[in-house]
């Protein structure tokens, strides 16, 4: 039996990404998959870039030199989304390796 998972937005990302394989993450100088430790190293900058890119935004916006509050606002609520799934999956892993200690071999 086999199951598929689908949504508008899983929709959205294959029609955005044709190229994209699911479980396969692509290396960063395109060549090949990565590793996890990449991968996760590739997220945490991503969502590093994304905090510093609102904070420049929210700062523009502060000090008068952007007139554009709602997308300083939309920066800022995109980068805290990311960052708190980043902790949920850092949370997540923690916990599997945890189970993986406790197991008596």
């Amino acid at each position: 039996m086999k199951i598929e998972l689908s949504s508008p937005m899983l929709e959205a990302i294959a029609a955005a990404r044709p190229n994209l394989t699911p479980g396969v993450v692509a290396d960063a100088e395109g060549g090949g998959s990565a590793s996890f430790a990449q991968a996760m190293k590739h997220a945490v900058e991503h969502i590093d870039g994304q905090q510093h890119d609102a904070q420049s935004k929210v700062t523009a916006v502060e000090t008068g030199q952007s007139d554009d509050l709602v997308g300083a606002m939309l920066s800022s609520q995109e980068a805290s989304l990311s960052f708190s799934m980043m902790m949920q999956v850092r949370n997540k892993l923690m916990a599997a390796f945890d189970d993986i200690i406790k197991m008596q071999v």
